[in-house]
């Protein structure tokens, strides 16, 4: 038999846990606020990373203290770390590698000039190096010319094979987009496309003083690896399920939008363009943080 229970009003209730009725409103009205707050993080995080599809949570924390403070509020980057685990909004790293560099060749490999310089202006120092982008089933090569200083990527190209070509076109485009005519070394590993007669002779014609690593370890050319990491983590660039035409209209883009609206925290948090244009003594405001890890 159904039993009847009598209606028992909000303000009964309210006594029954020792509340006042206006601290029971007071409460439902600071949680719609924060579900209303939440909602317009998360859409002003989705239009950062239409952009920046896979921006780290410290510089989307950075980016959305603009938009946000229009709104007159701020938050805590333990706040956006939380709220995006709870939606699954966190960036899960990639592991993978494929070797582009062959430095068993005969040509003449040249001294490293950077080991234990500081740099201090742009266009002091350049650093190349190639990456790999799997396009279906084969693989293609994106070479990179970026300034030590600026983080700013100067050069690229994007091509199908592992040629020197590759790297001459990147380097033929860094020198379009050179902005100060002081003097500059080009630093790389020891890999054949950068010890072509053509790739020499060009840095050479330039009056560009070349440096190379002087052995397999990454962390001699260490910038440069980063910068690979950054275009292919935060961009999606790992691999590419488009054919060639579309994935490189995808990393003309994606390098636009590191060089013009990505923040860096190696450069005080301009963007890398804004760093190259000033020229001014940067801050570097990274530092180690503890992992959080993503949901899956």
């Amino acid at each position: 038999m159904k039993q009847d229970y009598p209606d028992i009003s909000k303000e009964a209730l309210c006594r029954l846990f020792g509340k006042t009725r206006h601290a029971y409103y007071d409460h439902l009205w600071r949680e719609q606020d924060n579900n209303l707050k939440e909602d317009l993080i998360l859409q002003c995080i989705q239009e950062i990373r239409k952009r920046l599809p896979r921006v780290g949570v410290r510089k989307l924390h950075y980016l959305l203290q603009n938009k946000l403070g229009h709104h007159e509020f701020h938050i805590g980057r333990d706040y956006l770390f939380a709220l995006l685990r709870s939606h699954k909004m966190l960036i899960r790293q990639y592991k993978r590698k494929a070797v582009t560099t062959d430095s068993r060749h005969w040509m003449h490999k040249y001294a490293n000039l950077i080991e234990g310089l500081t740099v201090t202006r742009p266009e002091q120092v350049w650093v190349s190096d190639i990456t790999y982008i799997r396009i279906g089933s084969s693989w293609s090569y994106l070479s990179l010319v970026t300034d030590a200083y600026s983080r700013k990527i100067m050069g690229f190209c994007f091509r199908g094979d592992l040629s020197a070509q590759g790297c001459v076109n990147a380097l033929k485009m860094a020198l379009a987009n050179r902005c100060y005519e002081d003097r500059l070394i080009h630093h790389s590993d020891r890999g054949s496309q950068y010890c072509c007669k053509e790739y020499v002779e060009l840095l050479q014609n330039s009056n560009i003083a070349i440096s190379m690593t002087q052995s397999g370890d990454p962390l001699e050319n260490a910038l440069a690896e980063r910068v690979n990491g950054i275009i292919k983590e935060e961009f999606n660039l790992h691999s590419s399920s488009f054919g060639f035409e579309q994935t490189y209209k995808h990393i003309k883009e994606s390098i636009s939008a590191y060089n013009y609206f990505r923040p860096h925290s190696s450069c005080d948090y301009m963007t890398p363009d804004q760093a190259h244009e000033q020229g001014v003594l940067l801050k570097r405001k990274w530092k180690n943080y503890p992992r959080y890890k993503a949901s899956i």
